[in-house]
């Protein structure tokens, strides 16, 4: 559970991603073998002493053809909503500039927790220009080298404090599913008709941190809770066009949600940005189904919905596990299989396998298909383990980790999918040494 988000602003040149990337550490480099995953490096996590911090590189986000200073106010009012810690970063070396005076106006008014952070300070004959930054206002007022990972833990440290001890709603016992996909194609639209459909609302919550809306409702006896991003309300139509700020707004709510429901628009098809943020979802390891709206627009005739299930398979490899429903928001055609759907993917993604069985499965694939030799050694499986729920997640002891191929990965995975219904969810499979 992310216990805050953290923006990290500035001026360009003032070390932002160097810091963004200190924070977050190895988590980047991580390399997703997966085709047809887009990964941003826009937004990371970063673990501090209890607590796991979201941090945003607003630097990350390009708006293209605006002049210097419209690009900077567009930033930083982007932090300002998401973020509920602000780290302002300022060039030590460089000094105080107007633009550093033109952000440090804006966040004063944002009322919102502010940490100047002096970067570049990595030599003792630069500490003095730290003064000059305390004209801007703020009590914290830290020196930092993010290239140095001088003064690191002391802006993490004054994060934390700055967080204290919010309260996120926990929902025990209910299932909890979000509405994600780009602007306009319908998720207020889904979420009503679910909810008129039922007339079962109990309640409009306001979400934890961000202000999309969280609607707990009762149906067959059984209680959810939607979360519904297309609620988040902006001052601007910008924030819509700007292709990555899609996957910004839909960050809390994934994370907060027992199965994701991500919307495709029927009308104007599959877009680059629908990527961007289905495959966070998948990257955050929850059950996905795929939910193209709009069906009721389209011009279909005996082959229409193979030829789109076809195209949506193609553009989204990494979601071949995602079960695909087609419906109209508008007029409510097969939105009532959803909840079925959202409760069997959900246990699909909690089910565990008894060790004794999985090691059957497992031996069988090994005997029909055995691993490929790589520099004369071959992979070979002694054992294997389930160690968690949500996303099933399976360990396979071998005598040699570095042996395990991607391909032969991607086997094991589709054997035990053949082997277990795992629909909707993904699987995450790694391989440690046999001790």
């Amino acid at each position: 559970m992310i216990d805050g988000i953290v923006a990290i602003v500035g001026r360009p040149n003032t070390g932002k991603s160097t810091l963004f990337n200190r924070l977050i550490g190895e988590r980047m480099s991580i390399v997703e073998d997966t085709p047809g995953v887009t990964r941003d490096r826009i937004y990371g996590v970063a673990n501090w002493l209890t607590k796991q911090l979201r941090i945003i590189d607003t630097g990350g986000i390009q708006l293209l053809d605006q002049p210097f200073q419209k690009e900077i106010k567009m930033q930083v009012e982007i932090a300002i909503n998401e973020a509920d810690v602000i780290v302002f970063v300022t060039n030590g070396r460089e000094g105080l500039t107007n633009d550093d005076q033109f952000i440090a106006r804006m966040l004063q008014k944002s009322k919102k927790p502010v940490i100047l952070a002096v970067n570049k300070i990595d030599d003792i004959s630069f500490q003095d220009a730290q003064y000059d930054f305390y004209s801007l206002g703020f009590d914290d007022c830290l020196i930092v080298s993010s290239a140095h990972g001088i003064g690191i833990g002391d802006l993490l440290d004054s994060i934390v404090d700055k967080l204290g001890n919010r309260h996120i709603p926990s929902y025990e016992g209910m299932l909890k599913f979000s509405v994600i996909g780009r602007p306009n194609v319908g998720k207020s639209s889904l979420v009503n008709a679910l909810l008129n459909q039922e007339r079962v609302i109990v309640s409009d919550i306001e979400g934890t941190t961000r202000d999309a809306i969280d609607t707990p409702f009762i149906k067959d006896g059984k209680d959810y809770v939607v979360i519904d991003t297309a609620g988040i309300r902006k001052r601007g139509k910008v924030y819509e066009n700007i292709e990555k700020y899609a996957v910004l707004r839909a960050m809390s709510a994934i994370e907060r949600s027992d199965v994701v429901l991500f919307l495709i628009d029927g009308e104007s098809g599959i877009r680059e940005q629908d990527k961007h943020v289905a495959g966070y979802a998948h990257e955050a390891g929850k059950p996905l189904i795929i939910v193209y709206n709009k069906w009721d627009a389209v011009e279909k005739d005996d082959h229409t919905i193979n030829v789109v299930t076809e195209t949506i398979r193609k553009e989204f490899l990494y979601l071949s596990y995602a079960p695909i429903v087609f419906i109209s928001a508008l007029t409510k055609q097969r939105v009532h299989t959803l909840l079925p759907k959202i409760e069997e993917v959900y246990q699909n993604s909690t089910r565990r396998i008894a060790t004794s069985v999985l090691n059957e499965v497992i031996l069988d694939a090994q005997t029909i298909t055995p691993a490929p030799t790589h520099n004369g050694k071959r992979l070979k499986i002694y054992y294997s383990s389930q160690v968690a729920v949500a996303p099933p997640t399976f360990v396979l002891f071998v005598n040699d980790p570095e042996l395990m191929h991607f391909s032969y990965r991607r086997y094991i995975e589709n054997r035990l999918r053949e082997a277990f219904s795992f629909e909707g969810t993904p699987i995450h499979i790694m391989a440690r040494p046999k001790e």
